[in-house]
């Protein structure tokens, strides 16, 4: 909020500042015993996203930048089964979840192509000094 990092630019960030806010939102309509258990999982992972995804502008290798975006989608992943979990608890509908399920897949594809571009950028970079078709 305070310091102006590149991270605030992309498009990806933007996203996953809205899925933050649509999962802060949603979590308010779980029941009240699941306070401490669902609604906190589902947060700390909204959180996790958005976070990794910050920290990773702080890395100086691509390979360091890949992962935090890996543990940012991993967090993606773990949000959409815990709102399974609340489908299948009967907590929600699945068409509770329209926006949100657009915000997962959306942030999913992007952190996913960034994942990609980072892997293809080392991996043509790698082959300069090495052969990898062996």
């Amino acid at each position: 909020m305070f310091i102006q990092l590149k991270h605030k630019s992309l498009n990806v960030y933007s996203s996953v500042r809205e899925l933050a806010k649509e999962i802060y939102k949603i979590s308010l309509l779980l029941a009240i015993e699941e306070k401490f258990n669902l609604v906190q999982q589902i947060r700390r992972a909204a959180l996790s996203v958005k976070l990794n995804l910050a920290e990773r502008c702080s890395r100086p290798s691509a390979a360091e930048r890949r992962r935090y975006y890996e543990v940012a989608r991993g967090s993606v992943i773990e949000i959409d089964a815990a709102l399974e979990t609340a489908v299948d608890l009967n907590y929600y509908k699945i068409s509770d979840f329209e926006k949100t399920g657009e915000l997962l897949n959306k942030c999913f594809a992007m952190l996913s192509n960034m994942i990609g571009y980072l892997v293809s950028r080392f991996t043509s970079h790698v082959s300069i000094y090495y052969d990898l078709s062996k």
